[in-house]
């Protein structure tokens, strides 16, 4: 017989009045190999559970209580950050989800208002999209909200029925629920935290319509009063660039220009250069004529974009702080961190036309000649942006 603690006798246990069916003793010790309540006699040399691991049925107890508590703790711990998560961050995509609801329905409406006659069929297929993602979301945060408010329930029920266990029970008993509390804890630890789901976000996708941007960036182009005044940045224009002296046109040069003072705003490796002037609301527009050359980025970029180096930080369209599109003789895309989606053109855009609407936050390309819309992108913009350039292949110019 193998035991823990001093040798068979009576314990604590034996208060509840449970006798050993075989020996008429007290159940006053618990064989772990056979997972009972055992008495003295059963523990003994000639007992039935001899060779056994027997412990002291107060320390199999003792060793019940710690894991309830453990568990208690636990629960306690998981039941407050669902309800930190249903308070917090379900309240926080509600709202959310109503105040973008609210602004793409305003969106839809204002630029529809615009070209009303020829799609007012538009507006409301639109407006019930809208609408029904709204639903959607606000359904799912219902559903959310009631899956839950039954998980906290159940866990509160599992917590409630432990701690009457823990409090109400003595020893033996506590050792004959073993079972119970076994059951009680798996289904608690079955239960999943929540997790981020995309169904519970706004879809802004549901605005999307190529006969609205198309017609949109028109009748915008038609009516707007003029181009922004875009100068380059003489400061950031890279050694391998030449500006000219009205500050619109960049000219690539495959050497290094020696009398090109260094600073910190200046590109001292990719060939690129910033605008003068940046933007932080409204709607804007400029044009470069890109006919001349073969290889180019044209788009926008914030000021935290790095200046110095070879690497992808300061190359357009390979981080976080600049979203172009480019050219590479045949090739068009448009690229952001690192991202390149192919464009596909059937022929080359003689002008490029950029159109940047920070309300909406959406950022669109256009061939003015035709009025195609060649690339639309939806995004958050951080802070204000820069628009800005880059020319491997002979020349591009910023046009009235």
């Amino acid at each position: 017989m193998s035991s823990e603690g001093a040798g068979p006798g009576f314990g604590p246990g034996s208060q509840s009045g449970l006798l050993c069916p075989e020996h008429g003793q007290p159940l006053s010790w618990f064989c772990c190999s056979e997972r009972r309540l055992v008495c003295a006699a059963c523990a003994e040399l000639g007992g039935r559970c001899r060779g056994h691991r027997i412990r002291r049925a107060e320390e199999r107890a003792e060793e019940m209580r710690n894991k309830i508590v453990d568990q208690c703790e636990r629960l306690q711990s998981q039941s407050a950050c669902i309800t930190k998560y249903v308070a917090e961050v379900l309240t926080g995509k509600n709202q959310r989800a109503v105040s973008m609801a609210s602004a793409a329905r305003e969106l839809v409406i204002q630029r529809l208002s615009l070209i009303r006659s020829l799609c007012e069929s538009e507006e409301q297929r639109l407006l019930e999209q809208v609408h029904g993602e709204e639903e959607r979301v606000h359904q799912s945060i219902l559903t959310q909200r009631v899956h839950w408010a039954e998980v906290l329930q159940k866990l509160d029920t599992i917590r409630t029925s432990l701690v009457g266990m823990l409090t109400h029970l003595d020893d033996l008993q506590l050792i004959q629920k073993e079972q119970e509390v076994f059951e009680r804890t798996e289904e608690a630890e079955g239960i999943l935290d929540p997790q981020e789901s995309e169904k519970l976000n706004f879809n802004e996708k549901c605005t999307w319509s190529p006969l609205l941007t198309q017609l949109w960036a028109t009748a915008v182009l038609g009516s707007f009063s003029g181009m922004e005044d875009v100068r380059i940045d003489e400061r950031t224009v890279s050694p391998f660039l030449e500006l000219s002296d009205d500050r619109r046109t960049l000219t690539f040069s495959a050497k290094k220009s020696k009398s090109c003072a260094d600073g910190p705003e200046r590109f001292d490796h990719w060939p690129n250069a910033l605008a003068t002037t940046s933007f932080q609301s409204g709607l804007h527009t400029w044009m470069v004529n890109v006919q001349n050359s073969c290889a180019y980025k044209v788009g926008v970029a914030t000021g935290q974009l790095p200046r110095k180096g070879s690497g992808s930080d300061s190359r357009l369209g390979y981080n976080t702080f600049s979203w172009v599109f480019s050219r590479y003789d045949q090739d068009f895309c448009f690229s952001h961190n690192g991202q390149h989606e192919s464009l596909g053109l059937l022929r080359c855009p003689a002008r490029l036309g950029v159109l940047l609407d920070l309300q909406a936050q959406e950022l669109l390309f256009y061939e003015p000649s035709s009025g195609t819309v060649l690339h639309t992108h939806h995004t958050p913009f951080p802070g204000p942006l820069f628009p800005v350039f880059a020319v491997a292949d002979q020349s591009i110019s910023i046009t009235c």
